[in-house]
């Protein structure tokens, strides 16, 4: 037995709520239903997601009660985005 660290390919994958969020990784929350994903956060330095986190500011602000960001976006659009960042 031993613990085993998600891979990027596998971090825009969903964790249960209760599962703590690894090093290295931000939990955020996206579209109606609050689907939560855990991402590197590698990707907060790419510009793509930094219009993300723009859109973020602009509707939500910066108050994130769930502990997590608030992604505004469908869920396919926010996985597209996620898939092409994992591939740079």
């Amino acid at each position: 037995m031993g613990f085993r660290i998600p891979s990027i390919k596998r971090a825009a994958k969903t964790i249960s709520k209760g599962t703590d969020v690894p090093k290295g990784y931000l939990a955020v929350y996206v579209g109606d239903n609050m689907r939560r994903f855990v991402i590197p956060i590698s990707h907060l330095n790419q510009p793509l997601f930094q219009e993300l986190l723009s859109q973020v500011g602009e509707e939500y602000g910066y108050d994130h009660p769930m502990g997590g960001l608030t992604i505004p976006c469908s869920e396919d659009e926010f996985l597209n985005i996620d898939s092409r960042l994992n591939g740079m």
